[in-house]
């Protein structure tokens, strides 16, 4: 769907904003501020997402992998301590921390232009009782049921293993 010149310039944007973060995440030697980072690029995948239509991918993305798998990284990460606490702000400086403010102050202000304007619905009319996340759910816990109970699992090995290393070093 295409709503005009905001919905280019919001896709753009996020789309921007994604691949700056992509590229700030590889290049953090900071393990907690990369982190930080990539959550950064999982919320402008969701919000993406969600202005093609595609609202549950992007509640997903933000469920599991911006809320889930972020978690379990930052505590393995926090475990092994691998970051300098004080490293951790990649924000340093009165200009930069101007130009962070400045940029909160714009996204607001887009909110408030945002919520004054009647756009059209994001979601077609459904019938009643129209349930959208069958088709996704169904695969899962038949078809694939297997490979996502293994998936969990390895990441449970993970984290006992993490623990183990740990223990090890202390």
């Amino acid at each position: 769907m295409q709503y005009g010149f905001l919905y280019q310039f919001f896709f753009y944007l996020f789309g921007v904003i994604g691949v700056a973060s992509a590229i700030t995440f590889v290049t953090r030697k900071n393990p907690v501020a990369a982190a930080l980072w990539l959550v950064n690029t999982m919320f402008c995948l969701a919000a993406l997402y969600i202005m093609m239509d595609a609202q549950f991918v992007g509640a997903v993305q933000v469920l599991v992998y911006a809320g889930a798998i972020m978690v379990v990284f930052l505590f393995v990460v926090m475990l092994l301590n691998l970051g300098q606490p004080s490293a951790a702000a990649d924000i340093k400086g009165t200009g930069a921390r101007i130009a962070a403010g400045v940029a909160g102050l714009v996204l607001v202000a887009e909110l408030l232009v945002l919520a004054r304007q009647k756009l059209p619905p994001l979601l077609p009319d459904l019938p009643r009782g129209t349930n959208i996340t069958v088709p996704i759910t169904e695969p899962l816990f038949r078809q694939y049921l297997l490979p996502f109970e293994l998936t969990s699992i390895l990441l449970l090995v993970a984290i006992v293993g993490a623990v183990v290393l740990a223990k090890r070093r202390g």
